[in-house]
């Protein structure tokens, strides 16, 4: 019997040498503690032994919890969990904890007796260690976060690029288009100089030969007087209408003053031949004498353009009684040039299209659809 106290003495300095230890009745009042509880807690044997074991315990710690602790061990079970304690100084510890019911030889309990040892830095690394997978986790995030916004900006910046490209090719294009438009208004202006170059020899053989025709006849009365007027004025107004032909496509025009009525005038006589023969009335109502400061060849391809857009309109429509209304009037410090005709106006479908270039409404061998994009250029200068 003394051998089995003498090694029980033994077993329960070895647990209480390694282990935190102590006992409270079955009130929960402590009745005793070893020093390495005493060590721990911060607190000595003195304030310990009398007092309820809630002096150590965490105010953290949920009500639930300490309720299934009791629920445990009153009905003499064993209860194991790791505990968040407060020391005297206000130091956070955690215990891994084991709560045994005592009981006496008719199954009652006793007392309970508390193992515990410290798990308090594994408990802390393990929160450091969540912490940083935390930080991390937010890192990534942010990082996601980073690498999202700065592709949306590569993403950005690629389409603008494009569209800058876009807008550079576009420009270009529109630049050799016009380079070309002026290539053959230059090689037509050369055509029609070597025509004029070839008419004008002979028509002042033709108007030599007419005043040496006079000189023979002596008297040829008034309808040869009227014959021989009409050939000079033919060959004047010929004379005239090669040397306008030259000036509509010449490049090096200057600019100058002059007179809107002029313009008109101008145009109208160069395609008087192309109106009379589709019977298409001019009415012409110049309300102000209207003079401005330009380049008036150019201003001239633009009427001429006005002019027989109109024409192709009221023939496609095959309108009965065509007539074309050109007028000009002064509004403030502007002079307006306005051309109307009765062909119907133009489609809402397409309004926004006419100023394009090579768009057209017309059959290939009537219209390029350069017209109304080399007026606008012309105006906009």
């Amino acid at each position: 019997m003394d051998n089995i106290k003498a090694r029980f003495r033994q077993y329960q300095s070895a647990i209480e040498e390694s282990n935190i230890v102590s006992k409270t009745d079955i009130d929960g009042i402590i009745t005793f503690v070893n020093d390495e509880f005493c060590k721990i807690s911060e607190y000595s044997k003195d304030e310990l032994i009398g007092a309820n074991h809630n002096i150590v315990r965490h105010p953290d710690e949920p009500t639930e919890k300490f309720k299934e602790l009791w629920d445990t061990i009153l009905d003499k079970k064993v209860y194991k969990s790791i505990a968040k304690n407060l020391t005297k100084s206000g130091k956070v510890i955690y215990l891994n904890t084991t709560i045994i019911p005592i009981l006496n030889l008719k199954g009652e309990i006793e007392e309970f007796v508390a193992i515990r040892h410290d798990v308090t830095k594994v408990i802390e690394l393990n929160e450091r260690l969540l912490r940083t997978q935390e930080e991390f986790k937010a890192l990534n995030l942010q990082l996601e976060e980073r690498v999202e916004e700065q592709t949306k900006e590569l993403r950005k910046l690629n389409e603008n690029l494009q569209d800058i490209i876009k807008a550079e090719i576009a420009e270009n294009e529109e630049k050799t288009k016009i380079l070309l438009i002026q290539s053959r208004f230059a090689s037509m202006g050369e055509m029609i100089a070597n025509i004029a170059h070839q008419w004008r020899q002979p028509l002042n053989e033709l108007g030599i030969v007419l005043f040496k025709m006079k000189k023979l006849v002596v008297n040829g009365g008034a309808e040869f007087e009227n014959s021989y007027n009409r050939c000079k004025n033919i060959i004047k107004n010929m004379s005239n209408t090669i040397e306008d032909f030259r000036g509509f496509f010449s490049l090096n025009q200057p600019n100058e003053d002059f007179s809107l009525e002029n313009t008109v005038k101008d145009c109208l006589f160069m395609i008087q031949g192309m109106l009379q023969k589709d019977e298409i009335k001019v009415n012409l109502n110049f309300k102000d004498n209207v003079k401005i400061h330009g380049n008036k060849r150019q201003l001239d391809q633009v009427v001429i353009n006005l002019i027989n857009n109109a024409r192709d309109a009221l023939n496609e429509r095959k309108i009965k009684e065509k007539f074309v209304d050109i007028s000009i009037y002064k509004d403030g410090n502007f002079g307006i040039l306005k051309v109307h005709d009765n062909g119907g106006g133009i489609s809402e479908s397409v309004k926004d299209k006419i100023f394009e270039p090579y768009f057209t409404t017309k059959h290939v061998s009537l219209g390029t659809g350069i017209g109304l994009y080399m007026s606008k250029l012309i105006i906009c200068i």
